[in-house]
């Protein structure tokens, strides 16, 4: 895809833990002049991790991007997981790709067995058959071999497999510099590279 042409992204929330990565990738992709319109779709897990680790309730579905940015967010539009019949269910809809922070075991197992019974499963599937962008971003520790075996899945089918493992290279200082930093680097896999993400650029030998 042309530079030049704004980006259409969709965000998935699952019930993993990390509801901050969540919005600090949706308030990224609400205030850069390079995205048009953002879906954002939570599954009913998804809705409770926001209000667990967040506090974040909305009777209106409407109403959540707007509390998660902070902002009026205008381009983000939200579609009800029960939505099966909402545009970006169809490949033919306009979507340039899609990235599911945090991505919950149990939506990595749905997606990589190709069940698609709601909306965001499904428009994980589509992304994959019509050969676009799909980061999961999973959450979950330990692994065992199902998780590992559905990695490799997705990963062949043309997935992203981004799991939620802050750095510490850049000598973090508080918790919103791990989450910032992880948030940009997701940015970057969607084709939004963010000038503030922190590059290695070497450290000579015996340098502290």
């Amino acid at each position: 895809m042309p530079t030049s042409e704004k980006r259409i992204i969709t965000l998935g929330v699952t019930g993993a833990s990390g509801a901050a990565y969540a919005q600090a990738v949706l308030r990224l992709l609400d205030t850069d002049p390079r995205v048009e319109h953002v879906f954002f779709v939570a599954s009913d897990a998804g809705l409770r991790l926001l209000a667990t680790e967040l506090g974040l309730v909305a009777a209106d579905g409407k109403k959540l991007p707007a509390i998660l940015t902070g902002t009026s967010a205008k381009k983000v539009e939200y579609l009800p997981n029960k939505d099966i019949g909402a545009s970006i269910a169809s490949g033919s809809a306009q979507v340039d790709a899609m990235v599911v922070v945090p991505c919950s075991a149990g939506a990595l197992g749905a997606i990589s067995a190709g069940i698609a019974n709601d909306l965001l499963t499904r428009a994980a599937d589509v992304c994959l058959k019509e050969r676009r962008p799909l980061i999961l971003c999973l959450r979950e520790t330990p692994l065992n071999r199902i998780h590992l075996e559905n990695m490799l899945r997705v990963h062949d089918a043309g997935a992203t497999v981004m799991p939620a493992m802050p750095a510490f290279y850049y000598e973090p200082q508080r918790i919103a510099d791990l989450v910032e930093q992880f948030a940009y680097r997701v940015l970057a896999q969607l084709g939004l590279p963010q000038k503030k993400q922190y590059r290695w650029k070497g450290r000579a030998k015996g340098e502290n």
